[in-house]
């Protein structure tokens, strides 16, 4: 038996409103991940590593802000003659799928007769904003057995799951869904990883717009009419998996990634592919202090940096304290500043002062203008 042909498409087009300043001027798959990397890196490595080439990005909000970054697909050797990475951004006309999306579910609909032009046996739906590590080879291993029409793959969390769709799973098969409910009645959610029959898909995005007119997100509408009508079955991820939804999810998973309980993204079996600009490592000067941090190339360190990450072209005086933070590209941290459980945003210019709380996590945009997440 032959493989099945595999679409892979990236939804990455949200405004991710819950992240404040960090994203009026950039998409959310450009904001750095661990310093070095961005986090359209993770998606774009897994599916690398698991061996599918025909990938597609649909892009809304503030696509310049990493479209040169992805630059045809160079970096993940998916710049090809023959599928490899496409980019799909709003376009206008008089096509009805035209304009920009109202929801995930939306997202898909308009690319419905691209779907069905390019001809997959599979459709692997990602979204960019995830933390984990994935070979997908598995979960379209777990779709194929079991003959279902959906495979969902996912997750148990140890945090309240209201913010997640949320599953009930026996023998393996998703029997109830609920999205965001207010009280979850399992901790099992979906990782917002899901292998589709191609043709069902086409046809339930087809038949859903029909009914119900306007298509929103696929967990108002798309995937909980799946579960109703479809097999759809689990796929169960058992290690690390993030939504970097909002600040505090963002901070945390840093923070993860230098306790080492997060993913370990300098595995030399599944390293994680980016686009990183060609600077000289990181200067630590004599007066530096550094404990189990992240500290970037460019990076001209000073000052005392614990349990941080600084991303490229950062400047930390001496003097300076950079305690449980992250700073994003060229910020300045001169002698006088105290950041704790700070996410300074690029460029910023601190002056002399004591920043953060020892309860939440506090962000500091461009301007030096601070805001705590809610």
């Amino acid at each position: 038996m032959s493989s099945p042909t595999v679409l892979a498409i990236i939804l990455a087009g949200g405004s991710g409103s819950r992240m404040g300043a960090l994203t009026e001027t950039r998409a959310k798959p450009a904001l750095r991940m661990a310093g070095s990397y961005r986090l359209i890196d993770v998606s774009l490595s897994n599916l690398v590593h698991s061996n599918l080439s025909d990938v597609w990005i649909v892009e809304e909000h503030q696509p310049h802000s990493f479209n040169q970054y992805l630059s045809g697909g160079r970096a993940w050797d998916l710049d090809r003659s023959h599928g490899g990475l496409v980019l799909l951004p709003p376009f206008s006309g008089d096509d009805e799928k035209a304009g920009f999306s109202h929801g995930n579910s939306d997202s898909l609909w308009r690319q419905n007769d691209r779907i069905k032009e390019h001809g997959p046996d599979l459709v692997l739906v990602l979204s960019a904003d995830h933390l984990y590590t994935l070979d997908f080879t598995h979960v379209i291993t777990t779709h194929v057995n079991s003959g279902a029409d959906l495979t969902m793959v996912t997750t148990e969390v140890d945090e309240n799951a209201s913010r997640y769709s949320v599953v009930d799973v026996a023998g393996g098969r998703v029997t109830q869904f609920w999205y965001k409910p207010d009280v979850p009645r399992t901790n099992v959610v979906a990782a917002e990883i899901f292998c589709f029959t191609a043709d069902g898909l086409i046809a339930a995005l087809d038949g859903l717009r029909e009914d119900v007119g306007e298509l929103g997100d696929y967990g108002d509408d798309l995937l909980p009419w799946y579960v109703e009508n479809k097999m759809v079955v689990e796929h169960r991820l058992g290690g690390y998996w993030k939504d970097l939804g909002t600040l505090t999810a963002y901070w945390q998973a840093h923070m993860d990634v230098i306790d080492g309980s997060g993913p370990e993204l300098d595995d030399r079996e599944w390293p994680i592919y980016s686009a990183q600009l060609p600077l000289l490592p990181a200067r630590i000067e004599k007066s530096a202090r550094i404990d189990r941090s992240y500290v970037a190339p460019g990076c001209r360190v000073s000052g005392t940096v614990r349990s941080s990450v600084a991303a490229p072209l950062c400047t930390i005086d001496e003097d300076a304290v950079v305690e449980q933070s992250i700073l994003l590209d060229e910020v300045h941290v001169p002698a006088g500043v105290n950041l704790h459980r700070c996410i300074v945003d690029t460029g910023a210019r601190l002056k002399p002062g004591t920043y953060g709380s020892p309860d939440s996590v506090t962000l500091i945009d461009a301007d030096a203008r601070v805001s705590e997440d809610e």
